[in-house]
């Protein structure tokens, strides 16, 4: 399947649920999780010159863009805005390069487009670099919104027709053909709370970063949300619905693979000393759940 080659506009999902949008300030993109957004559509434009490389432009009329600057002092990720360069060049050419029935956005200098999840100024942020750690985050799905008709095409797009998203090295074409991309495990959603404990989120709704985790133990989950988070020595929670307060995991997870929503609480916090040794028992996961 090849994504692009007929396309003339397309939604690119993170996996995070969200989708890439162009922000009404003409400047910035972000992740918004309503497909209805008008910002989330982006016209697809062939490279010409170079060989399965495209351009992506927004509903404001300017090209997704991968810049040098960080987007942060002193990490690896870097800016990626909407510009309207004099002259079109290498930072607005991406390269997808199909994963399963995903696709990775490469800028023309090695790095990967990228869905940023976790506690602001990260979540929902999107950046370009090469991970070394949440490699998932730079998988897209995508969907076509508008199907490139023959009326739709100039001569040089006729002359592109042989377009093709390139597939790794390693991977054959009726392997990514035939053999969709397989998570297997339980959605974690999870949520930093406040020094003092206030939970300001539904956890009802599927709303906040997540990712998946395989298995039940406890410890993984712990890791897991260490890596995702950049905090130590976390304190994890869930929710008592009937009175809305927090209670530490202490067990295993549940055998079945439903979806989790889990507060953290930083053990520098002042809510962490509720939860120290000597503090009031809180209900079991079992008797909550």
């Amino acid at each position: 399947m090849d994504f692009f080659t007929k396309a003339k506009s397309v939604k690119l999902k993170s996996r995070h649920n969200k989708y890439l949008a162009a922000d009404a300030d003409e400047e910035s993109v972000f992740q918004d999780r309503s497909e209805s957004s008008g910002g989330a559509k982006w016209t697809v434009e062939f490279v010409y010159e170079a060989e399965n490389v495209v351009r992506l432009k927004s509903c404001y009329g300017k090209y997704l863009t991968a810049l040098d600057e960080e987007f942060l002092l002193g990490v690896t990720g870097r800016k990626v805005v909407q510009t309207l360069p004099a002259k079109l060049d290498s930072s607005v050419e991406w390269e997808p390069i199909r994963d399963g029935m995903q696709i990775k956005l490469k800028t023309r200098y090695g790095n990967y487009l990228r869905a940023n999840g976790g506690p602001p100024p990260w979540r929902n942020s999107i950046t370009h670099d090469i991970p070394h750690r949440h490699h998932d985050w730079i998988l897209w799905d995508v969907e076509v919104v508008e199907i490139r008709s023959e009326s739709d095409l100039s001569e040089e797009d006729l002359r592109c027709s042989n377009f093709r998203v390139r597939l790794p090295s390693n991977v054959s074409s009726s392997s990514s053909e035939d053999s969709p991309r397989k998570y297997e495990g339980r959605v974690i959603y999870y949520y930093v709370v406040d020094d003092d404990g206030s939970v300001n989120v539904d956890d009802s709704v599927e709303e906040g970063a997540c990712f998946q985790l395989k298995g039940n133990r406890l410890e993984d989950l712990i890791q897991k949300l260490e890596e995702e988070t950049g905090l130590e020595d976390i304190i994890v929670c869930c929710r008592n619905r009937v009175n809305g307060k927090l209670y530490p995991l202490r067990l295993a997870l549940p055998p079945d693979n439903a979806p989790m929503h889990v507060f953290i609480v930083p053990s520098t916090s002042t809510a962490a000393n509720e939860f120290m040794p000597g503090a009031p028992t809180s209900p079991s996961l079992a008797q909550d759940l």
